[in-house]
């Protein structure tokens, strides 16, 4: 094997032990983030309003983590980073075992989320620094499947292995699950240049990524409807079918593709892939909003599958590729900054026109804001990628 085939690797020790230990961050936030809302309704006697906010505010803390570690990655290091995150999560889920009150769960799932985006963030820069340039977007198309996976297999965990256990229970499981896979973390030694003596300006976002920004609220914004009303959609109009198998179809379109457009965006860069995605999002929200039956609703997963679910990992390489080349954690956390904005902030929006127009022409609705994303693209990021990513 010559040294530029060894280079070339994705799957390296590094890379797996880092995409573990992503995946089981993200399956420990969709373990909670699905099943403290009911807790919180059984303790606390609080309405489905109350207890939808202390589920979300968990996504404020991560919103703040991001922003915090994507400029202390080029100061102190991406491990250091990491080390100080999980010092900072272990130490905020233990607070889940203690009961103050449900002020004080607010201010745990706040803190814990920011530790969660705290690390998040890194790791993800971490995984981007330690694949091979050559194929780093088909890299990130893999890597970023861990999130895919926490968020199909963490749901499914609470509702059927859990679902017997209580909360604490639970957290007990998953948090040994997480203390076994820090341990992993000791064997990965690849670093960021860094220095403490650095002058890190605080910001937010990356100038040069943020072009994407809005592209990728507006796409984080329509993808919200489907976290947040597919389910009450498909059982109101008795899809029971479709109401269990969307997400599983979803992930599996999105598992399946992204190897193939990780590898065009690395030999053919990202307009043609982002325009296409666009597009098959499009005629997803369409395909669902009009659905007649379980199976164009399985369908419509499958489309949206191939548009969003492979739009992520590129848009994310695209700010990599934008952003300043020496703070990969800015770029990073430009991206997720910008896609969960829209993600936290969409349900309050479309919840009122659903409640207006209903669920299937909100979905069909969705078609406008993301034309307008597409718009956006064409307009104003097009003309800056002139290369491969």
């Amino acid at each position: 094997m010559s040294v530029s085939e060894v280079r070339s690797r994705i799957f390296t020790l590094e890379f797996i032990i880092v995409f573990i230990f992503h995946f089981i961050l993200m399956f420990s936030m969709y373990t909670t983030l699905v099943t403290v809302s009911g807790v919180s309704m059984e303790k606390y006697g609080i309405g489905p309003s109350l207890a939808g906010f202390v589920a979300s505010v968990f996504i404020l803390g991560i919103l703040s983590g991001r922003a915090v570690s994507g400029n202390l990655i080029n100061k102190v290091g991406v491990k250091n980073v990491v080390w100080g995150g999980v010092a900072m999560f272990f130490l905020t889920y233990a607070f889940y075992f203690l009961d103050y009150g449900l002020i004080f769960l607010i201010i745990v799932r706040l803190l814990n989320g920011f530790a969660t985006g705290y690390i998040s963030t890194a790791l993800n820069t971490l995984a981007t620094i330690i694949l091979p340039k050559d194929r780093r977007g088909e890299g990130i198309s893999y890597f970023s499947l861990s999130l895919v996976l926490a968020s199909s297999i963490g749901p499914f965990a609470s509702f059927t292995i859990f679902k017997d256990m209580s909360f604490n229970q639970m957290l007990v499981i998953v948090g040994i699950i997480m203390a076994v896979t820090t341990v992993l973390f000791l064997f990965v030694k690849t670093n960021n240049s860094y220095s403490k003596y650095r002058n890190v300006q605080f910001k937010v976002i990356d100038k040069k990524a943020a072009v994407m920004a809005p592209g990728i609220l507006i796409l984080g914004f329509t993808q919200s409807t489907i976290f947040a009303f597919i389910g009450t959609y498909t059982i109101l109009n008795g899809y029971v079918l479709a109401a269990s198998l969307f997400f599983i179809v979803y992930s599996a379109a999105t598992m399946l593709t992204r190897p193939i457009t990780g590898r065009i965006l690395d030999q053919k860069g990202s307009v043609g892939l982002i325009i296409t995605t666009i597009i098959f999002n499009a005629i997803g929200y369409y395909i669902l909003g009009g659905a007649i039956s379980d199976w164009m609703v399985l369908v419509s997963a499958a489309v949206i599958g191939l548009g969003m679910g492979n739009y992520q990992s590129i848009a994310q390489a695209t700010c990599v590729e934008l952003g300043d080349k020496d703070n990969i954690g800015l770029s990073t956390s430009t991206f997720f900054i910008s896609l969960e904005i829209g993600l936290g902030f969409g349900p309050l929006i479309l919840g009122l026109i659903a409640g207006a127009v209903g669920y299937g022409q909100m979905y069909q609705l969705m078609v406008l804001p993301i034309a307008i994303a597409l718009i956006h693209f064409i307009i104003f990021v097009k003309p800056k990628l002139t290369r491969p990513v």
